[in-house]
Order: structure tokens, then C-alpha cells, then sequence
């Protein structure tokens, strides 16, 4: 998230095409695949627009950002980020049985929730971590924080928000330029959990702490990629392990800098989350998701050419984010390429993003 770029378009990935329902204990049952798995490029195909901004008379909200989705309850959560009218960021909650009914299912806002109140709140992550029976809602309130709660159906249970760090690692301070610690992500195996996030000034860092000390503990504070382009490795990473049996993958969005300056996202993988990245498809001329590897379903405009932050549907809800990487889906936020203005005056909306070239 940037306050100075192009509003977001989430979308969402095809109507009815998943049948998950994982309890909140475990990963699911994806398909053991390994890294291998993945093709060398992608091609993806789209839905159009599924959750638009539903304003009230608290609430002139123009942007509905940042999805962050699971399987709960045999129904869909999405957790996001609203941009208003008066640029105040926060945070809202929707939920449906089916996709289909994404638009017309009702939202509510975490403003309600005095434990959120009205203070600056964006870029969710929703998961349950199985070693405390706790779902921990990770999001940024300047510093990177989180919130914990028995009942993620329920977005009025939320706990007021606490800091992973007492201060801001040195690294960050020393390597962010003009930019600002965002987008924190976090994802663990089994020994260790990792935080990932970005600076908007061309790096990606990852801190790390222990299974049994998480929340607390995070160290090791360090960058993990970088460019000497800022805009080239610029903001919403989001981490995943590839089946039960494979390495990792990580995404980090960019503005194609060589061409049309859209947003798009750019893949590495790892053999572990604690090791080195290596390119996958990273590139505007083969990147992970971008307007030139896309189609739209029959019957929908091209009506975005931006691919920005979001989230995979994951095979399960808990701490190792785990995605089948036979069947990838991208839930992702994109606007209306004539849309210009100020960034939170941009109205992104959510649509799906469907892999259509998988190698299983």
C-alpha cells in the first residue's frame, strides 16, 4: 500500500470453481507436489469485479484494498483495507457461502470494534495459529501489529492491537531512504516463524523468531532481496509453502518501470524460508501476474491492467500457508486503468484470478 499510486481492484478468483473447507486446525490436503511443480511463466484467466466499496453515512469509503481471504465455517472471509473520501485508512470484514454472492453480501467495518476504534489500520493477514488455538489477524498500524481472536467470523472480536517490535530494526532505518516499513506477512514451518516485509525502496526483509516464542522474540532482522530501483521491488509480499512437500514460494508486487508503469507481481522460490531466493518469474517480460499474461473471462471487459496486492487461496487456514501448487488461484486487487487521482481516492475492487497453464 502507497498513498501516492494508483488505486486497488481486488479480484477475486471464478465463481464456485473451489470446494475447500478446512477446519481451523489443519492445513488441508493438497496434492503433495514439489517446487517443481511450477512452470517456468504463468498464464492466468479472470474474473471481473466481485466486492465493491459499500459506503454509509460513517463510511464514504471509495476502496475496498488489500484482501486477505480464508475458508471458515464452510463460508468465505475477506479481511481488507477501506480508503475513504477524507483519506482515512481502516479496516473492513465480509463474508458468503459462494462467490457468487460476494457482491451482495453485507460489510462491516472494524471501526465498530472498540478494541480498533477509528485509528490508521491497513494490509491484513488473517490465519490460525494451531499451536496456541488463536487466529491472529497480522496488519500494519505504522509498525507492523496484530490482533488475536477465537472467532474470525466475528469481526468484532478482534483484541486491540499489540507491536511485534519494541522499535524499528536497525536495518530498516538504515537501508528505507524516503520509504516506510509496510506490508507485513508473516508464515511459519516448524520450527520457526518468519515476518516479511517491504520498505517501498527496493528491499525485502524477513525477521525471525521461534514456534514456541511467537508472538514475541522477532530478530535477525535482514534483507532477503533488493534493487537498485526502488518502484522494481516495491511493496505487498506474501510468502507460501508450495503442497506438503515441496520449497517456497514468494511474491512481491512492482510497477512495470520498462513499460506502461502498471502494477504487476514478480515470483522467487526457496528451498526454505530461512534460505536464499531464487528467480522463478521475475520479470516484466515473464513475470508471476501482469496484464500481459492474463485474460478475462467470456463476457468481461480487460477492465484492469493493474495486478496488485492479494493473497492465494490457501489448501488450509493455519501458520504454514500452505497453497497446492497444482491449482493456483490469486485473489488480487486491480482498478480501472482510466482512473487517475489521488491513491485513496481510487476505486479498487476485488475479482478471480485463476492459473490456467498448470504442469501437474
Amino acid at each position: 500500500m502507497r498513498t501516492f499510486v494508483n488505486g486497488l481492484v481486488f479480484m477475486l478468483l471464478a465463481v464456485g470453481v473451489l470446494t475447500l473447507s478446512p477446519g481451523p486446525a489443519v492445513a488441508g490436503t493438497p496434492q503433495p507436489a514439489r517446487e517443481s511443480s511450477l512452470p517456468g511463466s504463468f498464464t492466468w484467466s479472470s474474473s471481473g469485479p466481485l466486492i465493491s466499496p459499500k459506503p454509509d453515512a460513517g463510511h464514504p469509503i471509495l476502496s475496498v484494498k488489500d484482501p486477505t481471504v480464508f475458508r471458515y465455517r464452510d463460508r468465505w472471509h475477506v479481511y481488507f483495507t477501506t480508503a475513504d473520501t477524507a483519506g482515512r485508512w481502516s479496516l473492513g470484514h465480509t463474508s458468503f457461502a459462494q462467490w457468487s454472492e460476494a457482491a451482495s453480501a453485507p460489510q462491516t467495518f472494524l471501526d465498530a470494534n472498540p478494541n480498533i476504534g477509528n485509528r490508521y489500520a491497513a494490509a491484513p493477514q488473517v490465519f490460525y495459529f494451531a499451536p496456541q488455538q488463536t487466529w491472529y489477524m497480522v496488519y500494519q498500524t505504522g509498525p507492523p501489529s496484530y490482533s488475536t481472536s477465537k472467532d474470525p467470523s466475528d469481526p468484532l472480536s478482534w483484541s486491540a492491537p499489540r507491536n511485534f517490535f519494541g522499535s524499528e530494526p536497525t536495518v530498516v532505518t538504515e537501508n528505507k531512504g524516503d520509504g516506510a516499513w509496510l506490508d507485513f506477512w508473516t508464515i511459519c514451518d516448524r520450527a520457526d516463524c518468519y515476518l516479511f516485509f517491504s520498505d517501498g525502496n527496493g528491499h525485502q526483509y524477513r525477521s525471525r523468531t521461534t514456534l514456541a516464542e511467537f508472538p514475541s522474540g522477532f530478530r535477525d532482522t535482514a534483507i532477503v532481496l533488493s534493487e537498485p530501483d526502488r518502484f522494481d521491488l516495491f511493496e505487498a509480499g506474501n510468502v507460501y509453502r508450495l503442497g506438503d512437500d515441496g520449497g517456497y514460494l514468494m511474491l512481491v508486487e512492482a510497477l512495470a518501470t520498462g513499460s506502461d508503469w502498471r502494477r504487476y507481481f514478480r515470483a522467487w522460490t526457496a528451498d526454505s524460508l530461512g534460505g536464499a531466493w531464487r528467480p522463478l518469474a521475475d520479470t516484466e517480460a515473464n513475470p508471476f501476474a501482469r496484464s500481459s499474461n492474463v485474460v478475462f473471462e467470456a463476457g468481461q471487459p480487460a477492465w484492469t491492467r493493474d495486478f496488485s496486492h492479494g493473497e492465494m487461496i490457501r489448501a488450509g487456514v493455519d501458520q504454514t500457508l500452505t497453497i497446492d501448487p497444482c491449482r493456483l488461484q490469486f485473489l488480487y486487487q486491480g482498478m480501472d486503468p482510466a482512473s487517475n487521482g489521488e491513491y485513496y481516492r481510487l476505486p479498487w475492487r476485488p475479482a478471480l484470478l485463476t492459473q490456467t497453464n498448470s504442469t501437474c
